[in-house]
């Protein structure tokens, strides 16, 4: 029979396993949500998350990697090399060909990533908070617009700028809450001469902060 000071050492709080996997305290709660990692809750309303299934989400390919070998839990300082880092969420495999296509042919100093769901997404967020965020709205299990969300309530990353690129009308997008103060709004398909200008812009904004 175990002891309670044995279930004690085989458990975590949600504060120790954003620290053992190096992203945020609300990215464990959101995966937690998702069911992704295994939790329940004490009739205090404490969450406790079994350290295995910690560590197997560590090791699953894709999950906090290293960034949870040094520790850290707040998203790493861009290098000032004057390079703009641009995160692209989206879970449609030609959306994401189209996008490779146009920024690597636009001549613009861009460093691409590119994530195929929200919770990847937020792990990459954590990891390495790229500079531009562009997201898809539509896509399954977490969306794009609980990515947003994170983003907007975290004051670590107050300075990402983000793109919304979706097929949804105004109506629909109000019903989601509407597009966010700060947020740029892109309808699919795409116009990419406009992305363009917004990139360009971007990259002139990630000049300037890097002198």
């Amino acid at each position: 029979m175990k002891t309670a000071k044995t279930i004690s050492s085989e458990v975590c709080t949600t504060q120790e396993a954003a620290h053992i996997l190096g992203i945020s305290v609300s990215s464990v709660q959101q995966l937690v949500e998702a069911g992704i990692i295994e939790a329940w809750k004490t009739k205090g309303g404490h969450r406790r998350i079994p350290l295995a299934a910690v560590h197997a989400y560590k090791a699953t390919p894709g999950s906090s990697g290293d960034a949870a070998e040094h520790g850290r839990n707040a998203p790493a300082p861009r290098p000032g090399n004057g390079r703009t880092a641009v995160l692209v969420i989206e879970d449609n495999r030609l959306q994401r060909e189209l996008y490779a296509s146009a920024l690597g042919s636009w001549g613009l100093p861009l460093d691409l990533v590119y994530c195929d769901n929200g919770y990847k997404a937020l792990l990459e967020i954590a990891r390495s908070k790229p500079d531009v965020v562009l997201a898809d709205i539509v896509m399954e299990g977490m969306d794009g617009y609980e990515v947003v969300k994170t983003i907007l309530n975290d004051p670590q990353l107050r300075d990402v700028s983000i793109a919304i690129v979706s097929s949804l009308d105004q109506d629909e997008m109000a019903q989601r809450g509407g597009i966010p103060a700060g947020v740029v709004f892109f309808p699919k398909p795409v116009n990419f001469d406009e992305l363009r200008g917004y990139m360009r812009a971007c990259c002139a904004r990630r000049e300037r902060e890097s002198r």
